[in-house]
């Protein structure tokens, strides 16, 4: 077999992005918690075969997959801009556990944090807060769903204000080759809602399903003699929801999302129109 070619473009995913299948596995790769449990010196040798090839080195006996995989363990450990080593549960893979440990903790207690966990918005706690009040005489079950109702809530104002700046001056956009055409408050809030609807996707299953189950076993013997159980499994649960839901969700949406021209502002429609007439489609990244 001969030497891997140089002409494999490892700045993009590996699966097209244009269908929902290619960035549903895109992300299961990139959000893969057992990239946490990679050793340091697994980690560098990723970053040592990704540096070399993109300097033009190959390392001999490489082949086409495990460039690959070299390419999603280090995209999964190091900061794209620095290079350095991103701290373990700012990682893309610590999605899961992290959100499984939280989520799993809020449903499990419930009563007594379900608003404290998203007391630093006031919207979410108004929310909780509403509704916990209008649950008191309603079966337990619905009480349960306090937590994602503010976990909701949540999204839809901790995200628009975390970018907020986004909001005033507008983000990048980029003609189909990826020149950059100017900055467009429009795009944002698109980018945005896109967002947060990902956001609120992800939280539907492991908020959703585990309280249905756990309401149904904790009327059972099996726990009732074993009430210590209750939180584990309602923690499995929600990691074994979020495994899924997390790519999935995260997947809805093209990452290099487009819009149309004629959705612009006045003045960046005009700029581009003088730039370019033929430009009817404009691209921006949506973020995460």
């Amino acid at each position: 077999m001969g030497e891997l070619p140089l002409n494999i473009n490892i700045q993009e995913p590996r699966w097209d992005q244009s269908t929902f299948l290619g960035r549903a596995r895109h992300f299961f790769t990139v959000t893969d918690p057992r990239n946490l449990l990679l050793s340091g010196a697994q980690l560098e040798d990723s970053r040592n075969i990704i540096q070399n090839y993109r300097a033009g080195v190959v390392t001999p006996g490489l082949t086409e997959d495990q460039l690959w995989r070299a390419k999603y363990v280090y995209d999964s450990a190091f900061h794209p801009d620095t290079g350095e080593k991103v701290v373990l549960i700012g990682r893309m893979s610590a999605q899961v556990p992290m959100n499984m440990t939280i989520t799993g903790c809020m449903l499990t207690f419930y009563r007594q944090l379900g608003t404290a966990y998203v007391s630093a918005t006031t919207g979410a706690v108004a929310t909780a807060l509403g509704l916990k009040s209008l649950t008191k005489h309603l079966p337990s079950l619905v009480g349960r769903f306090v937590p994602f109702a503010a976990v909701a809530a949540a999204n839809c104002i901790n995200i628009p204000l975390m970018r907020q700046r986004e909001l005033q001056v507008g983000i990048p956009v980029t003609d189909e080759t990826g020149q950059r055409l100017g900055h467009s408050v429009t795009a944002a809030k698109q980018g945005i809602f896109q967002v947060v609807i990902s956001r609120i996707g992800m939280a539907i299953p492991a908020m959703a399903i585990p309280p249905v189950i756990m309401d149904t076993l904790e009327k059972k013997d099996f726990l009732k003699r074993r009430p210590w159980l209750g939180g584990p499994l309602q923690v499995g649960l929600v990691g074994f929801c979020l495994v899924f839901a997390t790519p999935l969700c995260c997947a809805l949406f093209p990452q290099r999302s487009s819009i149309h021209v004629s959705r612009l502002e006045p003045e960046l429609r005009a700029q581009i129109h003088e730039q370019n007439p033929s430009i009817e489609v404009v691209y921006y990244n949506k973020g995460l």
